[in-house]
Parts: C-alpha cells; sequence; structure tokens
C-alpha cells in the first residue's frame, strides 16, 4: 500500500452522483418547466456516491453488468457529461475512445479526422504530423484513410479511431468496449500495445465484459452495480465478486430469488408479427441455478422460457429461437421441428412453457435473442407470432477463443523425440 500512495494521484472521483430525470409522458414535462404542475419526474441515479482512486501508471478496470454505470463515470472522468454532483480530478492529458466514432466527423477522411482529433486532445498540427505515420501504420486501413468515414465499416472505424488515442501518447487512455469490435489480430495488437503503455507508466483505465483481459492486464478492479460501487480490490476478487451479482447473491439480504427484477433484458420497442392465432406471452432466461437473468456464464447451462397462447386450434405448431450479434448477423438456434421435441396441436384455451436448455459456448459479449411460433396448414407456412429482439443476453466470459462459439478444445502436448541438430529450410 505504501507504494501505490506514494505514486501521484493520475484520477480522484469523489462523492460522484448523476440522476436523471425520468417523465412518464413528454408533456409532464413541459407542465414542469412552465411550472403548471408539481414534480412529474421520478429520479434514476445512473451514479450514488461513488469514490475511485487511480494513481499514475496502474491500469484498472471497472466491471458490472449493463446498466451499473460504468460508461457513465468514464463519460464524467473524460468531460463528456457533467455530475449532477461529487467530484472529478483528473491530472494528466487524456485520450478517451469511449464511443463508437465519438469526436469523427462522417463527412471527413481518415486522415482529415486524425487531425480533428488529435487537436480536440490537445496536440498541435506539427505533433499529429510527426505521429501520423505511426498512426496509419497501426489503423492499417489501406487507402481508405483518403475516403470520408461515413463509408467505414465499423471494424475500419475503430481500427483508426483506436490508432489515434493510443499513438498519440497520452498519459491517461480510457477504453470502453471498443476492442470487441475490432478482429482478434487488431485486438491483439491494441493489447501488446497496452503491455507498452503499462512499461511506460502511463495510466489505464478501462471497461470490458471480457474477463480474461481484465484479469491478464489489469492491477485492480472496481465493481459496479446498479451505480453503486461495490467494492475495488484484486481482479480474481471483484470478477468472483462479480460472478455473485449475476446470480443475485452478492448483496447481503438478497435472497437470489428475483436475479435483476422482473424480466431483465427485455427490449421495450420490440417487432413483433403475426395472425396471433396464438401468442407468445412471456420470455425470460434462466441461469443454470434457475434465476431469471440476462447475463449468462460462458460454459454454464442456461434455460430459455416462452409461454404461448392459443386462441384457436393449430395443428402442429413450431417453437422456435434463433440468436444473432449486435450487428445482426444470426449465430445459433433451432426448434421443436428440428429437435423432435413436440409433435401435437395446440387447442383453444390452452396455455404452454416450453423450455430451451443449452451449454452457452458463445464468447463472451452482446447478443439479441427473438423468438417464433410458426407452422403448417396443409401446404402453406403459417407465421402465428414472432418476436424480434425480445431479449438482450449478455455472455460473461474469462476466455474467449477465435470466432463466434468456442468448440472447448482439450489440449495435450507430449515428447515424440529429438530434433536434428540442423533445420530444412522451407
Amino acid at each position: 500500500m505504501e507504494e501505490k500512495n506514494a505514486r501521484e494521484v493520475a484520477i480522484e472521483v469523489k462523492n460522484l452522483n448523476k440522476v436523471y430525470k425520468l417523465y412518464d409522458k413528454p408533456s409532464d414535462r413541459f407542465k414542469e418547466a412552465l411550472r403548471l404542475t408539481k414534480k412529474q419526474y421520478r429520479e434514476h441515479y445512473a451514479l450514488r456516491d461513488v469514490n475511485m482512486s487511480i494513481h499514475q501508471g496502474e491500469t484498472v478496470g471497472i466491471i458490472g453488468t449493463n446498466g451499473s454505470g460504468k460508461s457513465t463515470i468514464l463519460k464524467i472522468i473524460t468531460g463528456v457529461l457533467n455530475p449532477t454532483s461529487g467530484h472529478v480530478q483528473v491530472n494528466g492529458r487524456i485520450s478517451a475512445l469511449l464511443e463508437l466514432g465519438a469526436g469523427f466527423d462522417m463527412e471527413y477522411n481518415g486522415i482529415e479526422n486524425v487531425y480533428l482529433n488529435g487537436t480536440m486532445i490537445g496536440f498541435s498540427e506539427e505533433e499529429i504530423e510527426k505521429k501520423l505515420p505511426e498512426i496509419l501504420e497501426f489503423a492499417d486501413i489501406g487507402d481508405y484513410v483518403y475516403q470520408p468515414v461515413k463509408t467505414y465499416s465499423s471494424g475500419m472505424f475503430v481500427r483508426l479511431a483506436f490508432a489515434v488515442a493510443i499513438n498519440i501518447d497520452p498519459e491517461i487512455l480510457i477504453v470502453d468496449e471498443a476492442l470487441s469490435v475490432g478482429d482478434v489480430f487488431f485486438q491483439a495488437k491494441c493489447y501488446r500495445k497496452f503491455e507498452e503503455f503499462k512499461k511506460k507508466g502511463r495510466t489505464i483505465v478501462f471497461v470490458s465484459h471480457d474477463l480474461s483481459s481484465v484479469s491478464k492486464y489489469c492491477d485492480r478492479v472496481y465493481l459496479l452495480n446498479q451505480g453503486v460501487l461495490l467494492g475495488e480490490g484484486t481482479p480474481k476478487k471483484m470478477i468472483d465478486a462479480y460472478k455473485q451479482v449475476l446470480v443475485g447473491q452478492y448483496e447481503e439480504g438478497d435472497d437470489g430469488k428475483h436475479g435483476t427484477g422482473g424480466d431483465p433484458g427485455q427490449n421495450p420497442e420490440l417487432l413483433e408479427y403475426g395472425t396471433h392465432q396464438a401468442e407468445i406471452q412471456e420470455v425470460y432466461i434462466t441461469d443454470e441455478r434457475g434465476m431469471r437473468a440476462n447475463a449468462i456464464m460462458k460454459g454454464s447451462t442456461f434455460s430459455i422460457h416462452m409461454k404461448v397462447a392459443f386462441y384457436e386450434h393449430i395443428p402442429s405448431p413450431i417453437f422456435a429461437y434463433s440468436v444473432k450479434n449486435v450487428i445482426g448477423v444470426e449465430i445459433t438456434g433451432t426448434n421443436t421441428m428440428v429437435e423432435k421435441a413436440y409433435l401435437d396441436s395446440g387447442e383453444p384455451g390452452q396455455v404452454k412453457e416450453i423450455t430451451f436448455t443449452q451449454e452457452m459456448n458463445l464468447q463472451g459479449g452482446e447478443y439479441l435473442l427473438s423468438l417464433g411460433l410458426t407452422g403448417y396448414e396443409g401446404d402453406r407456412f403459417q407465421v402465428y407470432h414472432r418476436l424480434y429482439d425480445a431479449l438482450n443476453i449478455t455472455v460473461v466470459s474469462d476466455k474467449n477463443t477465435v470466432g463466434y462459439y468456442d468448440m472447448n478444445s482439450r489440449i495435450s502436448v507430449k515428447d515424440i523425440g529429438e530434433t536434428q541438430n540442423h533445420r530444412h529450410d522451407l
């Protein structure tokens, strides 16, 4: 502790609060503004009395479920948001990669945006010009640097943004989940840069659902939950506490029966359609302990539940689910016809619960769950009810492999002899 205290503080957060006013309808905000009525809003604390002290040269992770306040605190530290109350002090030149394309002008080309971002951080054009070859080499997007960034893929976007953020040599680097957009080789290059930063004594603060990266690179970790700082400590200690949060067993007095409250991960603006001869009335996910949750540990067993009400005779209903990533690529899914799990009819007045139970082998990250109730009437395919992007699923992982899912490889290494004293040139 003496060594840490002896180092100068890079970021100090004291008694930080961020409160949002939530109105039931827009007219309530208008009436209150004109003082035609009393208080019409509910207060939502995105952050509640949060304290953090990050020292120079530390790599600090911030973990927590969706809605815990991780991104909010980074935005306040970097000046993107103002706190409702409390104090933040930053000592050192800061570079932040918070949201994909934040600070980019979509009409400018890549090189113009390099200069734009650099000057926003506080560098002169001469300093940026010296760094430009290194930035472009790191981004490695070829002649696209001369094209407007509105033509870029999300991968090219993040490569250029990260190349600017990390190669202008800031004293403090802030990263919020941005690395999950790049391919695995680019991620590896970024983490090698992290290592260089650590050796130079730079300060790194990053938010990630990739617990293996948090464990490997962080000196300390802060755990947030619903805007409250639950604790800080070693990566192992805080990751173990995070896993307890996910099953509702961290906070004293929580019996774990309510998970994150209500039906976690529900999309209030989901797309639905169908004939409505039968309807999917309820959808939820349970973890391996049977608790309702939308955060699932990779490698664990989980279940998808559908409650379906039948209003008419349906000869052979097919119940289905599919999972896609946040950019819309369908990753996996199945249905009861493929699984030969249910071939009976549905009758008016019946309510059935369909449960799909499987192992979570997707990589850590964010996914969307869609569900369907379909069937055949003669030779005609019929959609009775479909729900698109009904639930968000957060996969929490401490080991990510390449690609969309993990093949759960088992590795063995054995001696099979000795090499010759010379090599063959290939």
